[in-house]
């Protein structure tokens, strides 16, 4: 299939490494249970990328030539490159890559950096969670009931410190009464953000099939769209487009 959406699924690659209970979850590492998802989608080209590889597993070559970018990391976010995340929101503001960020990449560099914002939040132990379809018209909600449950993930938790999202999707309700803002969507520049909040390394979210339709259909949604807009090109004001002037 022409014009296949080139996914790089990035992971920090360190609790599936150590935390016993992680691996227990993820013997494969997340990316690879994400990625194994992904690949029967013949609109797709999946490759995966780690915080050990060279580069961060985020060349230029690999990073120029991904059309959308998840994101999971946790532990190790302040050990990704400031030269690299500049490139990150670069590719998205500027030429129209699409950003997923998931669980707790809300603290990630990316994420913060696109955002501007904390990203901070109140947080508890695994519970039962409900995922309600706020927006059952949106792309990223095609497929999805009205409300799914997810037997255990950890408690996320409002105040969520996030700019108001252009489209919230998804609310989380969790056994105890707390809400989150679950499935948030932005537009930056040329590109496209989601976050989505389940995949705690040590509950089993990334096997369910709502979650996994969610963020197959996140992918397509956040995919760069063709237009007429260029990185070089200065303003319209003074009749200038495209780097060319034109009579208007």
């Amino acid at each position: 299939m022409e014009n296949k959406i080139r996914v790089t699924v990035w992971n920090e690659y360190v609790h599936e490494k150590e935390d016993p209970a992680t691996i227990a979850v993820y013997p494969d590492g997340i990316h690879r249970t994400i990625k194994a998802f992904l690949d029967p989608n013949e609109d797709m080209e999946v490759r995966t990328a780690t915080l050990d590889e060279p580069e961060q597993g985020l060349p230029d070559d690999v990073l120029n030539n991904t059309d959308v970018l998840v994101w999971w990391g946790h532990c190790a976010h302040a050990q990704v490159d400031d030269g690299l995340v500049s490139k990150v929101i670069d590719r998205v503001r500027k030429q129209g890559m699409g950003l997923i960020g998931l669980h707790s990449a809300h603290h990630s560099k990316p994420m913060k950096g696109i955002l501007g914002a904390t990203g901070d939040l109140m947080w508890g132990d695994n519970v039962k969670e409900v995922v309600w379809n706020m927006l059952p018209t949106h792309p990223i909600a095609e497929g999805i009931p009205a409300a799914f449950t997810l037997e255990s993930e950890e408690i996320y938790s409002e105040p969520f410190f996030i700019p108001v999202p252009d489209e919230q999707v998804f609310t989380a309700w969790f056994e105890g009464g707390n809400v989150f803002r679950a499935g948030n969507c932005y537009y930056k520049g040329l590109g496209k953000v989601f976050y989505f909040q389940p995949g705690h390394e040590t509950c089993r979210s990334f096997y369910n099939p709502y979650v996994q339709k969610i963020i197959t259909n996140g992918i397509r949604w956040a995919a760069p769209v063709k237009t007429c807009i260029k990185e070089e090109t200065p303003y319209i004001g003074q009749g200038y487009f495209g780097g060319k002037k034109e009579s208007l």
